[in-house]
């Protein structure tokens, strides 16, 4: 294997901007260039870093941004995160990591808040309206990577704190005179630069707390500020301006002189106004998209001194996140922008977004073209359907169809939002998935029996099969037999089903279920009465390659179910980047592989080769053989037809131990007996498309004249009757409490003294 190496320039302390069309620029700071090759280790990296920047290793973050794509920080967290930077820079001579430290490190690994204490560099020059950046995270090897849209320049900073009247208090701690130290700084000199009178008030806000004093506005507008200290005599004073023709805002004129001792009358010390509030508690949620109210108001406390109540800091919150990412409500308004913005960006892609009678938001339908090709092209015709419901404040359901590339990993082919779940939102999905998948052959579906697929699946796709998911049927069993046996007997059942679920022959079904039967003639019964032809691989006529549960689509869920309660918009661009995202991991990790199967079937090959050391084989009628094994057990191998009585070849679709013994003993090429899917060209041709970026410059911004297109469906109901506060009339004596020992009044068994 080649050494490579690749230049990197390793930067720190300076600031991120947002352009015009989202992506973000790196200004300032201090840069270092060293070396990084496919045999550097990442401990060996965060240990030089930490050295060239004085930076704590156990509080060092390391990020770079992928090839042609700056809105998105990628983090390093191990050696196989190096590597795929080498490789997704294959073709790039340097590569530009930013450095960021937290001061307040921990090596604990119980999950806690993150971001709890100052960070310099990334998080740090966050601007709150100029810039949306939310930490990335890896979480082993391939974490989750989450990106806010930008929010509009035009943002206001007003949260809703109701009688607010708090003052910074006197701060001792040191994080916190770091905190003050940076805020002593927003305000440099002249010709200082913001990129919007909004920017240019909040530093001014904070800068007048960290000095201690306060300030009026002799001028407040949109293009021009002046202000000058309070204090009667005082001759500080600055005046800035808006550049000409941009939202850049300048600082003209400045008196930096106070005569009235600033900072050292604490009666007069400036307030914390809610402009401020709003524009703390939006940084946080930049750091941390997932804080809850308390977590916010601790965070304020310890950072800033300042105490904000429960309700302060969730009103905080909800304001907050709306003007970062847009209301909920006006989300749906622009379904409309998005289905036009994903056929433009990503042509030969279905979408579809249908309304009710009212406007209201009912489906909406996606699959990309590159899924679509890579479904198509290399993917077995096997399709897993499911669904979930997302975190939302109106009701929303995502519905799934995943596959399985050549290295069974899952492989999401389309999906979709519907305000309720039923049995015309399957039959919905199911046309619009036969539409857009458009092919001839026999596909076959893996999915629960019970949400109304049973009629949908063969009315659309003609001669496919559906395959009911195991672990559902599981869960229907435990439901039907709650409380009926103990609990050391239906865990047994249990086994005893998923042994005849995986039973490759008719009698190895029989004999797992007739275990079940003499444990609970009940429960064989039910279990008899679910259509086993679609669930036990000795009966089912279609090819799911060994698979019968629908946990592949789990990867759809944690992509959705980490979410903090974001718009249609953003989830559904969310689910998008993810895609993105793994399709090009995929291409690249599969660009290193030699072999000819994929590293997945290759080790289950191995695994069955030397399983077939220990056979016999002998020459049987035409070009059927026999196979013994060392307990006398006879196998028939069928090489034409590729065919064992095991049925373990036609089932997992690679020869069995029977096979390869058959195959090896003829001088057969094993590969050639495997299936075409699990080849890697077939894994590559899966990922041969990309999912290109859809831009977000234009999108449209809501407003109060224009007529809505679509309106949110109902708002989400609390699932269960009502809760009832039972009220106690007035004058109405409790009943006493009694000892169930002594039979006195006053106290109970646990306390009595009597027979103690």
């Amino acid at each position: 294997m080649v050494k490579r190496k690749l230049v990197v320039i390793c930067q720190s302390g300076g600031k991120f901007t947002t352009s015009s069309d989202g992506s973000l620029l790196y200004n300032g700071g201090e840069a270092h260039a060293i070396t990084v090759s496919t045999e550097s280790k990442f401990d060996e990296l965060k240990s030089e870093m930490a050295d060239m920047w004085k930076y704590d290793p156990n509080a060092l973050t390391m990020k770079y941004f992928l090839p042609n794509n700056k809105k998105t920080l990628i983090t390093i967290s191990s050696n196989k995160d190096i590597q795929r930077m080498i490789d997704f820079h294959e073709d790039s001579a340097t590569v530009d990591i930013y450095v960021m430290k937290d001061d307040n490190p921990t090596t604990d690994v119980t999950p806690r808040p993150r971001n709890r204490s100052r960070k310099t560099t990334v998080a740090e020059s966050v601007t709150p309206r100029n810039n949306a950046i939310v930490d990335a995270s890896v979480s082993g090897e391939t974490g989750p990577i989450s990106t806010v849209t930008p929010p509009p320049s035009n943002a206001g900073n007003f949260l809703l704190f109701n009688n607010l009247n708090l003052e910074v208090s006197n701060v001792g701690d040191a994080e916190q005179q770091e905190l003050l130290k940076v805020w002593k700084n927003g305000i440099t000199g002249l010709h200082q630069q913001f990129n919007s009178v909004h920017d240019f008030r909040d530093a001014l806000s904070k800068y007048s707390i960290a000095h201690g004093f306060t300030y009026s506005y002799k001028k407040n507008e949109g293009r021009r500020v002046t202000v000058n200290c309070k204090a009667e005599g005082c001759p500080w004073r600055i005046h800035a301006s808006r550049v000409a023709t941009t939202q850049l805002f300048r600082i003209k004129k400045i008196t930096e002189t106070h005569t009235c001792g600033v900072g050292t009358d604490a009666a007069n010390r400036p307030q914390a106004s809610r402009k401020l509030l709003a524009s703390i508690v939006k940084e946080k949620l930049l750091e941390t998209p997932n804080s809850k109210p308390r977590e916010i108001a601790e965070e304020i406390r310890r950072d800033f001194g300042i105490e904000l109540r429960y309700c302060q800091a969730w009103r905080g919150i909800e304001t907050a996140r709306k003007e970062l990412q847009g209301s909920c409500k006006d989300s749906y308004n622009q379904l409309p922008w998005l289905c036009q913005k994903i056929v433009e960006t990503n042509p030969g892609s279905v979408v579809t977004l249908n309304t009710r009678e009212d406007l209201s938001f009912h489906q909406f339908f996606v699959a990309f073209h590159a899924s679509l090709v890579g479904f198509q092209n290399g993917c077995r015709p096997l399709i897993f359907l499911d669904t979930m419901t997302i975190r939302s404040k109106f009701q929303s359901e995502l519905l799934t169809a995943t596959a399985l590339d050549g290295n069974d990993g899952f492989f999401p082919v389309a999906f979709a939002v519907v305000d309720v779940v039923n049995d015309a939102a399957w039959q919905w999905f199911l046309m619009q998935l036969k539409s857009a998948v458009a092919t001839c052959q026999p596909i076959t579906f893996v999915a629960d029996r019970q949400m109304g697929l049973r009629q949908s699946i063969p009315l659309i796709f003609e001669n496919s099969f559906h395959g009911y998911c195991v672990d559902h049927l599981i869960e229907e069993l435990k439901q039907q037999f709650d409380g009926t046996y103990t609990q050391e007997v239906v865990p047994v059942v249990i086994a005893h089903m998923q042994d005849a679920a995986q039973a490759a022959s008719l009698d190895g079904f029989r004999k797992s279920i007739q275990s079940i039967k003499n444990i609970s003639p009940e429960a064989c019964d039910w279990i008899l009465r679910t259509e086993p032809e679609h669930w036990a691989n000795a009966l089912f006529e279609g090819s799911r390659y060994n698979h019968n549960v629908c946990d592949f689509a789990k990867s759809f869920y944690s992509w959705v179910s980490e979410l903090p309660v974001l718009p249609i918009l953003h989830v559904i661009d969310t689910i998008r980047c993810k895609i993105m995202e793994m399709m090009y991991s995929c291409r690249v990790e599969s660009n290193q592989w030699l072999t000819r199967l994929t590293p997945s079937l290759e080790d289950k090959l191995q695994k069955e080769i030397l399983k077939a050391q220990s056979l016999q084989v002998l020459l049987g009628l035409s070009n059927t053989f026999e196979v013994h094994d060392s307990l006398g057990t006879v196998q028939f191998v069928n090489v034409d037809l590729w065919d064992c009585s095991c049925r373990e070849w036609q089932l997992n679709g690679y020869p069995c131990s029977h096979a390869v013994a058959v195959l090896q003993h003829i001088g057969k090429d094993l590969y050639d007996y495997c299936s075409k899917y699990y080849t890697t060209e077939a894994f590559r041709l899966t990922y041969s498309e990309s999912i290109n970026p859809i831009p977000t410059a234009d999108k449209p911004m809501p407003k109060e004249s224009t007529p809505a297109q679509v309106h949110p469906p109902p708002l989400l109901r609390l699932s269960g009757p009502p809760k009832k506060r039972r009220i106690r009339s007035r004058g109405v004596v409790k009943r006493p409490l009694r000892c169930s020992k002594c039979n006195g009044v006053g106290h109970n068994r646990a306390t009595c003294h009597v027979y103690s």
